[in-house]
Formats: C-alpha cells, sequence, structure tokens
C-alpha cells in the first residue's frame, strides 16, 4: 500500500490539485468521508475556547498565513482587513478547530494553521456544532454563525491526497457583527446560541 506520509511530504510544497495527487488517491482507492473531529459536547451559551492562530491571505484560492503581527482587525459587516475573503456578503470570517486540523494529520497530511484556508484555528470549544446565527464573542470582536460548512465545488488538494478534505464538514462562516481585534491566545465565547436563522442577507457570491 502507498505510504501517505511519505508521498504527502513530497507533494507538500505545493498544495495545489495536480495529476500526482489524483494518481495517490486512486492508488489508496479511497473516496468515502474519512475526516471527523470529536470538538465534545453540543455547545452552549458561556462556553469557552480559546485562539491559537490569525490567519490571513493577499489572494483567494490560496493557503492563509499567520498573521506575523500575531493579531488581525475585524471590520464591522466587512471582515478581516487586509483579508482576500473580505466584502458585502456573509462568508466574511472563516472559523476550523485545531481539532478538526489534527485529524487532518492524523490521516498523514503535513497541515498546520491557515492551510485550511481559515481565519482564525480555534481550540478547546465546540465550533462545527455552533447553530447558524450564534453570537461569538472573539478578541474583541462580535461575530454571528452564517454558515456551516460549504460546498466544494471541485476537489482540492487536501482531499487527493488523504481522500478526503475535513473543512467543508467541520469549518464555519460567521459576519462582523461587532469590530474589533483578534489575538492568538484570546477568548472565544459563546454568547448566544443560534436558532437557524442567520441576521443578515445572504449573498450569492462565490468563494
Amino acid at each position: 500500500m502507498t505510504d501517505v506520509s511519505a508521498d504527502c511530504a513530497k507533494i507538500k510544497p505545493e498544495i495545489k490539485e495536480n495529476e500526482t495527487a489524483k494518481a495517490l488517491a486512486e492508488d489508496l482507492g479511497i473516496d468515502n468521508p474519512l475526516m471527523e473531529s470529536d470538538q465534545g459536547p453540543a455547545p452552549k451559551e458561556g462556553d469557552v475556547g480559546r485562539v491559537l492562530s490569525v490567519n490571513t491571505s493577499a489572494r483567494k484560492g490560496t493557503r492563509k498565513k499567520p498573521a506575523t503581527s500575531g493579531s488581525i482587525e475585524l471590520v464591522s459587516d466587512y471582515g478581516v482587513a487586509d483579508d482576500a475573503h473580505a466584502g458585502d456578503w456573509h462568508r466574511q470570517v472563516s472559523f476550523l478547530a485545531e481539532e478538526s486540523i489534527q485529524v487532518a494529520r492524523d490521516h498523514g497530511l503535513d497541515v498546520g494553521f491557515g492551510d485550511f484556508a481559515e481565519n482564525i484555528t480555534t481550540q478547546g470549544i465546540n465550533i462545527k456544532g455552533m447553530p447558524l446565527g450564534t453570537r461569538l464573542k472573539v478578541g474583541t470582536a462580535t461575530v454571528e454563525v452564517s454558515q456551516i460548512g460549504k460546498v466544494c465545488h471541485t476537489r482540492c488538494a487536501i482531499y487527493y491526497l488523504a481522500g478526503d478534505c475535513i473543512f467543508p464538514r467541520e469549518g464555519i462562516f460567521g459576519w462582523v457583527v461587532e469590530p474589533g481585534i483578534v489575538r492568538a491566545g484570546d477568548e472565544v465565547r459563546v454568547l448566544e446560541l443560534g436558532d437557524g436563522e442567520v441576521h443578515r442577507a445572504l449573498s450569492d457570491k462565490p468563494l
């Protein structure tokens, strides 16, 4: 059987969809959801986690990198200042738990903070279980959960490397209700659980 770790190490410097990655997936015969993290019990009001990393990118379609300053600015109803995914739509800020990233590592992928294009990497709070409309205090900003997961119209290199990608199921998005600064080490606190309603008009703009 193909050594996934060894092949991932060879392909990692240029993570993008390519024929080598496709061939690896075909050799492994993997085409089923494999990755699922355990982020603890269903979230409730008052739950607290922490921010491990804050990440940005200048262009869409690329991995994000941890902010060199260790902090990001969230702008009201816009998103992360100087980030390619900010704008007048509902997916202004993205979150992914470190617990999800660890599952990907356990499947042989050499991935870290920002590699799934998340703006905020969290730990110790059930991010993937947040209902729509949940209000989160993140650093000094407030964000409302506006989308859970996403549809991948094309399979990414992570999928071809491991036969699955965890972000489409476990990543979440939000819009910025109140502006503020978010730093690595800050709290993520559930202010109010949502009831499934998003309090911002949804946009049909593609990611």
